[in-house]
């Protein structure tokens, strides 16, 4: 599925988020402070996964379709001291809007969600990768005690990318078919439906104007529905804010199933 956001703007939406980000790290008492939703990891820790990614997906661009044995090889490991770290991350984000840029968005580019309904191309990567700085600027600011809803218009987005790059598989789906609708305050909704042709997502109706009959009644009808601002609902997705975060009707059960399910299996 296609992003409704130009090049341009996902450029400036991932360099905005890239600069939101540092100015938490900036504000932390400590680099080593733990991350509370991703418990795993000191800030130190997600600064390092976020300078290392994005260079890591700088390298992938700018080899075009053909994956990279080795992107990381060579590159300046994150500096531990706070000015040089924040210094080290700026660079990461304008080697990947480098890359992009020179790229464009309609050029080949290998991804690893070969069987979703995101193309791969350098304009899906552009799409996902403000997805990732957008979630992981929260995960800062969460760490800093200043969490801030995501930004509406990448989080309209958000839901969407979500479903078509990280859900919708080929795999056939192992329980009794079903669907999953999401629906954003902003008057945005989508449809995940699973079944023996694997996970597919489509743009549907809002409620309250025109009916989608694929969405509320068929075999595939949906087993359950959420409800909340699309920032609500991509940190829902990612695991950022618990399911009493939102509105849910229907089987809440399947999100437990959808969560667990590995299609490479």
């Amino acid at each position: 599925m296609t992003t409704t956001l130009t090049f341009p703007v996902l450029l400036r939406l991932i360099d905005e988020r890239s600069t939101a980000f540092r100015a938490a790290v900036a504000s932390a008492p400590s680099l080593d402070v733990q991350v509370p939703t991703c418990p795993e990891w000191t800030l130190f820790d997600l600064a390092q996964h976020i300078g290392e990614g994005r260079r890591a997906w700088a390298a992938t661009v700018a080899a075009g379709p053909a994956p990279v044995k080795s992107a990381a090889e060579g590159a300046p490991a994150a500096p531990v001291e706070r000015e040089a770290l924040l210094a080290w991350l700026a660079e990461s984000t304008e080697q990947l809007l480098d890359a992009l840029r020179k790229a464009g968005p309609d050029r080949g580019c290998w991804t690893w969600w070969g069987a979703s309904q995101s193309p791969q191309t350098c304009g899906a990567v552009a799409r996902h990768q403000l997805q990732q700085i957008a979630v992981h600027t929260y995960d800062a600011q969460v760490t800093v005690g200043a969490p801030e809803p995501l930004p509406d218009e990448v989080a309209l987005d958000g839901v969407e990318e979500f479903l078509s790059t990280c859900v919708a598989t080929t795999s056939a789906w192992p329980h009794k078919p079903t669907a999953f609708d999401f629906h954003a305050t902003e008057g945005h909704s989508w449809c995940l439906t699973v079944d023996g042709d694997g996970a597919r997502s489509t743009r549907i109706s809002a409620p309250g104007t025109t009916p989608v009959a694929a969405a509320d009644e068929g075999p595939n009808a949906a087993g359950v529905s959420v409800r909340g601002t699309a920032s609500e609902l991509v940190l829902f997705v990612y695991d950022r804010i618990p399911a009493d975060s939102l509105q849910i009707g229907g089987d809440a059960g399947l999100f437990d199933l959808l969560r667990a399910w590995d299609p490479e299996e």
